[in-house]
């Protein structure tokens, strides 16, 4: 009887907690739906005018294909250098393994906006700036260690007697490797590929200091509109960003499941 009044005030605590951080999400929904010149709530009146006015901004629209672009290529480079280091860092236990793994995970430890100067600099003398490329380096720099602390930690929890097994059987390492490491890591690589992804395309800051007025991202446009309007086609972006990211989320979940993917 204790035990039920003492978990009905805690369900209650965490309801609660749970509204609450999901109000500002929940308050988009119905702002993108204003029929108002500013951003408002409640709403005065309902229209469908702001994804109107989002399917004819061309420069939302391009920033967007920019930022989906450059994040399926920072993605696939972030697991083609994080897969062969982590195997090397957690299998291999060489000498300088520790010296690596905190040399690829060094960025996790800067603040983004020291790291983004750090980055300026380096860039502007390179000629990196403004460019497609030099975006992808700089969001490569802070995708990565996410890839490798995934992978690293996947790596790790995998059983080595099947591999053992696999190369008793006569197996090559390269062979072992690809037919019995590879898939079990699979919902590792899953989890990190939606990391790196998400990371990429919602990153500003960095962008920001590479970004050149011929090149930007999604997120930067949309600082930018917030800079000069307020209105509620952000809402009506922030809508369609949630259901970009519910259905990256439902993807993961129907190809290894969740509760595969991220609970270790």
């Amino acid at each position: 009887m204790e035990t039920n009044q003492t978990s009905l005030p805690m369900k209650i605590l965490v309801a609660l907690l749970f509204l609450f951080l999901l109000a500002p999400v929940i308050l988009v929904v119905p702002i993108s739906f204003s029929g108002e010149q500013i951003l408002s709530f409640p709403p005065q009146s309902w229209s469908l005018r702001w994804y109107i006015a989002l399917a004819q901004n061309s420069a939302i629209i391009s920033a967007f294909w920019t930022s989906l672009m450059l994040g399926a290529i920072v993605t696939v480079l972030s697991l083609a250098a994080a897969i062969p280091a982590a195997y090397v860092i957690v299998r291999m236990r060489t000498m300088g393994s520790g010296f690596l793994y905190n040399l690829f995970t060094a960025p996790l430890l800067l603040p983004t906006i020291v790291l983004g100067l750090a980055i300026l600099i380096v860039f502007a003398s390179a000629g990196f700036l403004g460019s497609f490329w030099g975006l992808v380096i700089g969001h490569l720099v802070i995708t990565l260690p996410y890839a490798l602390r995934v992978l690293a930690t996947t790596l790790g929890n995998l059983p080595l007697a099947c591999e053992e097994a696999a190369s008793t059987l006569g197996g090559r390492p390269f062979t072992v490797f690809r037919r019995v490491t590879l898939p079990m890591m699979a919902p590792g690589i899953v989890a990190a590929t939606a990391l790196c992804f998400l990371v990429s395309f919602d990153e500003v800051v960095i962008t920001l200091f590479l970004t050149g007025p011929r090149l930007t991202t999604l997120p930067v446009e949309l600082f930018h509109h917030v800079e000069s309007r307020a209105d509620p086609l952000v809402a009506s972006v922030s809508v369609l960003l949630i259901l970009l990211t519910l259905g990256v989320v439902m993807i993961v979940d129907r190809t290894v499941g969740l509760s595969k993917t991220f609970v270790k």
